[in-house]
């Protein structure tokens, strides 16, 4: 589903990357860890579409993104890829149901569609009786799941998720992370994951250590 091929990435003078060889399967769940400034981020950066490597090559369901022009890469970002982040970042002055449906509407689903689509996922997440309260009337948990089922409207290839119980406590982390091998069981969802959450890591099909730029056991 996802492959990575001799992926480099500077900034300035600095090296980030060097070199990352990376293979994920449909249905994997994978995390990356390693110490601040290994290079976790700028990675999930790459892989995601949102920064072009100096070099190397990134491919998911066979396509290179990156041999797109800026609008279709765009689109490709918007229907093929997920993301959720360690701060929600819902948008504040819209309900649950209508930060779900963004993406959705971004790709031209219709209003009906996307809501009904949106109201499935929030009902699997346990989030059904929450659907019209803002932001600020859910709990931390709550708005992550959110921040989850908007990651998975457009059905993507890859939900990418840097830190993603980061903000959460322990129990509400714990849930999270079984949710994504629900959404695995569910949808054949496949994830990657950036954590400095232990449990987490090691729940993962495969635990990948990052190091000074490289991963040393992909």
């Amino acid at each position: 589903m996802l492959q990575a091929s001799g992926l480099t990435k500077s900034y300035g003078d600095l090296q980030i990357l060097k070199g990352i060889d990376l293979s994920v399967n449909q249905g994997e769940i994978v995390s990356i860890v390693g110490s601040s400034g290994a290079g976790k981020t700028t990675l999930l950066q790459l892989l995601g579409t949102l920064e072009q490597p100096d070099s190397g090559i990134v491919t998911i369901a066979g396509i290179n993104p990156f041999s797109l022009s800026s609008k279709k890469l765009s689109e490709f970002r918007n229907t093929q890829i997920g993301f959720i982040f360690q701060f929600h970042q819902l948008l504040p002055e819209f309900t649950a149901i209508e930060n779900v449906c963004l993406p959705a509407l971004i790709k031209g689903t219709s209003l009906s569609d996307a809501r009904k689509e949106a109201s499935k996922l929030l009902q699997i997440l346990n989030l059904g009786s929450r659907e019209e309260h803002r932001p600020s009337e859910l709990s931390g948990g709550e708005q992550q799941r959110v921040a989850v089922a908007r990651s998975l409207i457009n059905r993507p290839k890859v939900v990418f998720a840097d830190e993603p119980s980061g903000n959460l406590d322990s129990q509400n982390s714990k849930e999270l992370h079984q949710l994504f091998f629900d959404l695995r069981q569910e949808f054949n969802q496949t994830f990657v994951i950036i954590t400095h959450n232990d449990s987490l890591a090691t729940m993962a099909d495969r635990k990948l250590i990052m190091q000074d730029g490289k991963l040393l056991n992909s």
